[in-house]
């Protein structure tokens, strides 16, 4: 592979990240055919000990996302970490999107289960006392209150999961990518790293 067919490559798979972030890294691998040219080594043999274009673009486009959940901790940003892991590889969307398909979905079950306890609160604390609740009003006003407490109190905890959650996904996007990184770097002369 060329070095303009190299370049054009992962300039496509880097398209929709902000433009000085392309920018940067597509100056970076520039200089390593620059650099690489001026030691006397083919483009061909540059391109290939830099790997696949494709496959580096898509492990650059997971560390961008990863390092943005770091920085913004929005959630944007753990969606876009989320889907910056899940396209490293095809495998591992076959290995992790069932499980996360199945977390993701009882954790939306339990937050739709959150926000309907909430709500039923709020009609007990409002309307209790008028609709002569065993207890009567106070208790129809604790009990109304007491609901409401406990969906935040589940709310919390369920956010807490999320964000375990989606630390846990950039935990394992950064495993995965530092066991891919040796075999994507050229190895150093004469065995010495």
């Amino acid at each position: 592979m060329t070095r303009q067919a190299f370049m054009a490559r992962l300039r496509e798979g880097l398209r929709g990240l902000p433009p000085s972030a392309v920018a940067d890294i597509v100056a970076d691998y520039e200089n390593h055919f620059t650099e690489g040219a001026a030691a006397g080594r083919s483009e061909e043999d540059l391109a290939a000990a830099l790997g696949d274009p494709g496959r580096l673009a898509r492990e650059l486009r997971a560390e961008r996302g990863l390092q943005r959940w770091e920085e913004e901790r929005t959630p944007s940003a753990g969606a876009g970490a989320v889907f910056a892991v899940l396209g490293l590889g095809a495998i591992d969307i076959l290995f992790l999107l069932p499980i996360l398909m199945g977390v993701g979905g009882a954790m939306f079950g339990v937050g739709v289960a959150v926000i309907a306890v909430f709500f039923a609160g709020g009609v007990v604390f409002a309307a209790g006392p008028f609709t002569g609740v065993p207890g009567g009003p106070a208790a129809a006003i604790l009990a109304g209150i007491g609901l409401m407490a406990g969906a935040t109190a589940i709310g919390a905890v369920l956010g807490i999961c999320t964000i375990g959650l989606v630390n846990a996904l950039v935990w394992y996007g950064r495993l995965h990518y530092r066991l891919l990184k040796p075999a994507l770097e050229p190895q150093a002369a004469g065995g010495v790293q």
